[in-house]
């Protein structure tokens, strides 16, 4: 018997699965486009783990997102929900700003950088940019 079990542990292994995801979304200033941004982000929804980066198109180095929070709207029955999601910008171990990021369904209604200043910036979405696994947003 104990065989059998060794057996079926062997040809079965106890593992536990675990499936992240992972999105990448392209942003520019608005108005005029004159800063651009990928950002990417991965959770599993199974262990309930979640991260990002952003990475601006002028930069080398990504910079570490950290999700603060996340609010359902309902704005009509009939609707998708109205999602908002906020994420804590960390550099050198510091809280330097906040993405939030509004979407309802498929669409991004909105999306604001603001920095601990105080200052904010809007972005837009730019769903022609195309985006590879390897590189991110292919900006041109």
């Amino acid at each position: 018997m104990k065989k059998l079990l060794s057996l079926i542990l062997c040809v079965f292994p106890i593992s536990a699965y675990c499936e992240v995801e992972s999105e990448s979304l392209c942003f520019e200033s608005s108005p005029g486009g004159q800063i651009k941004y990928e950002l990417r982000t991965y959770s599993d929804s199974s262990a309930n783990w979640f991260g990002g980066f952003v990475k601006y198109k002028k930069s080398k180095q990504p910079i570490s997102l950290v999700l603060k929070r996340v609010e359902h709207e309902e704005l009509d029955p009939q609707a998708p929900t109205q999602l908002t999601r906020t994420w804590s910008e960390v550099l050198d171990g510091q809280i330097t700003g906040e993405y939030e990021m509004v979407s309802q369904g498929g669409n991004i209604v909105s999306m604001v950088y603001k920095k601990k200043s105080g200052k904010e910036y809007s972005f837009s979405f730019d769903p022609t940019v195309e985006v590879s696994v390897d590189g991110g947003c292919e900006w041109k």
